[in-house]
């Protein structure tokens, strides 16, 4: 299993975009300085009034398929 953090910022309006499906993947900038595009439902347990705001790891398959998330700040 490989692992990459990545910290998260997306606001409440940016999320219900992600959440209606017009947008099905987050691009982000993990902490090493790799872009890497996820599905957007991953994070749906993770959303609050303020939206997804922290640092997560999300770990995947040798192959490069998704495993799990969680929430490490």
């Amino acid at each position: 299993m490989r692992s990459i953090i990545v910290p998260l910022k997306i606001y409440p309006d940016e999320f219900q975009r992600l959440y209606e499906g017009n947008v099905k993947e987050v691009s982000a900038r993990s902490i090493d300085g790799l872009r890497v595009r996820f599905p957007a439902n991953i994070l749906r347990s993770y959303v609050t009034h303020a939206g997804v705001i922290g640092t997560f790891a999300i770990h995947f398959s040798d192959e490069n398929k998704f495993l799990s998330i969680e929430k490490i700040d």
